[in-house]
């Protein structure tokens, strides 16, 4: 609403497509993303969005910068939690673990404050403090049978710790109430399980494609071996036509010796009965 209405609704397009983008094409998320900070930088849902952009394309560094400059402008405490996960991303958990203890975190919401642990118990993880993360994750939002947003993700950390400090066993319950829990499939909790088991997937997709390649490289095959064997066939049309319109060499006649000499001795008799005529008429 601080913007003039041209100007407003460009860069809404922007954020919009920030937000359709930025979970499957991260990058294109990002360029659209730098459009409306170059648009409305003074406007703090842009420096917000630019900072989403930027934490999924792992530039942590501007990342962390937008979310300052967005909670200067708003004074909110809600991007507290993905802050921190900046600071790990940098790599420097030890950060990460102070904010945890900040009071801005008593200041969030549940789903803040879940997400803080979560935070947490990753630089945890990062610093070499697997039993720590375990015990960081130990809540009451854990224990809760209830389900919320946060759920499936609290109880995948935990497993995935747990199977870290090696309770294999313990990783499989809490992998398996993930599962049960996450509704919207934001966890891959049924492929942990599976590994767990010695369960082994095909990936039909990928199955279906090896296969029409492999159809298709035997169609190439077919193909070029069929155009040979035209091209052969051409060839030996062409020799043939040739071969017929060259014009026949002409073989020379032979006469049999003995029919020769008779008729060379015919010729020589005539000759000489054709003199004595002549002589008699003289």
């Amino acid at each position: 609403m601080s913007l003039p209405k041209g100007l407003a609704e460009e860069v809404a397009r922007n954020l919009v497509m920030v937000a359709n983008l930025l979970d499957e094409e991260p990058e294109e998320a990002y360029a659209y993303s730098r459009i409306a900070l170059r648009l409305a930088s003074r406007v703090a849902a842009v420096r917000e969005a630019a900072g989403f952009a930027a934490y999924a394309t792992a530039r942590y560094t501007e990342a962390l910068a937008e979310f300052r400059a967005a909670r200067r402008m708003t004074g909110s405490v809600e991007l507290w939690p993905v802050m921190a996960d900046c600071e790990r991303g940098m790599g420097r958990p030890e950060r990460a673990l102070a904010m945890a203890g900040e009071p801005e975190v008593n200041k969030l919401d549940k789903a803040g404050q879940v997400e803080m642990r979560l935070v947490a118990a990753g630089a945890r993880k990062d610093m070499g403090q697997a039993e720590a993360a375990v015990v960081t994750l130990q809540s009451p939002e854990l224990a809760s049978n209830s389900v919320q947003p946060w759920t499936a993700r609290l109880r995948y950390a935990y497993a995935d710790a747990l199977l870290e400090v090696g309770r294999k066993d313990e990783a499989r319950e809490w992998f398996a109430k993930a599962l049960e829990s996450d509704q919207g499939g934001m966890t891959n909790a049924s492929d942990r399980l599976a590994e767990l088991d010695g369960v082994e997937f095909t990936d039909a997709m990928t199955t279906e494609a090896d296969t029409e390649a492999e159809v298709e490289a035997k169609a190439e095959t077919v193909a070029a071996g069929e155009e040979v064997a035209e091209e052969k066939a051409d060839e030996t049309a062409e020799a043939v036509v040739e071969a017929v319109e060259t014009p026949a060499v002409e073989v020379p006649q032979f006469v049999e010796p003995v029919v020769a000499e008779k008729a060379a001795d015919e010729s020589t008799e005539e000759k000489a009965s054709e003199e004595k005529s002549s002589e008699d008429k003289s």
